[in-house]
């Protein structure tokens, strides 16, 4: 089994996004002792944003490509080559005004690629990385979970859950903290219900697991 970790945050060691995937990771691993992990830090290593010469081998608008195409197309293909071959990813995603970051965005822009990661069809469009796990680090400085106002002005985890699915990963979890801007007794409230959801979610595939073994 391959996992890939993936950190976005900017806050270094003061992240709780990547403290809580570290955990996440050393849980699955303890139960998934065969695991294999690949680490991407988008902080540091972040694709630059999707542009004409990101998609221009893909189009085939000109017979020769430009030295600037063939650079982001490798990019491209390192990323999704990457994706595509783990079983399992876990993604560290903090809220960044009422989304997530860019940086996160741009390694999305990389997969969402035709023929690999999604088709269309004459009935819409068909994901095609299915099977796979995803387990998103949600962490939030507010509440935004618990209001229809919150909800409403909430594109972090709800675009995730659309855009896996779009590449037709239907087994996507979320381990959330939220509140950590609201004084120590909210942080530390909202990183146990974190390792609760931590428990949860990777309880929840070994139990899986252990179904598949027996059956």
């Amino acid at each position: 089994m391959k996992l890939l970790q993936l950190d976005s945050s900017v806050l270094g060691t003061h992240s709780a996004s990547r403290q809580l995937t570290a955990e996440v990771v050393a849980e699955w691993c303890k139960t998934h002792p065969q695991t294999q992990v690949d680490y991407l830090d988008l902080a540091v290593d972040a694709p630059s944003h999707f542009s004409a010469d990101a998609i221009g081998i893909k189009t085939g608008a000109q017979a020769e490509p430009t030295e600037a195409q063939r650079f982001e197309n490798a990019v491209s293909e390192r990323l999704v080559s990457q994706f595509l071959a783990s079983d399992v990813i876990v993604v560290g995603a903090p809220f960044y005004n009422f989304s997530i970051p860019s940086q996160m965005k741009a390694w999305i822009d990389r997969l969402a690629q035709a023929g690999r990661t999604f088709k269309y069809t004459d009935k819409g469009p068909i994901g095609l990385a299915g099977g796979k796990t995803v387990i998103v680090v949600s962490s939030r400085g507010g509440v935004y979970s618990t209001s229809e106002a919150g909800t409403a002005m909430e594109h972090q985890e709800s675009y995730l859950k659309v855009i896996f699915g779009f590449f037709g990963i239907t087994d996507v979890r979320f381990v959330r903290a939220e509140g950590l801007a609201m004084g120590d007794a909210a942080k530390s409230a909202a990183l146990m219900s974190a390792r609760a959801d931590i428990a949860a979610a990777v309880g929840h595939a070994a139990n899986q697991d252990q179904a598949r073994i027996a059956a």
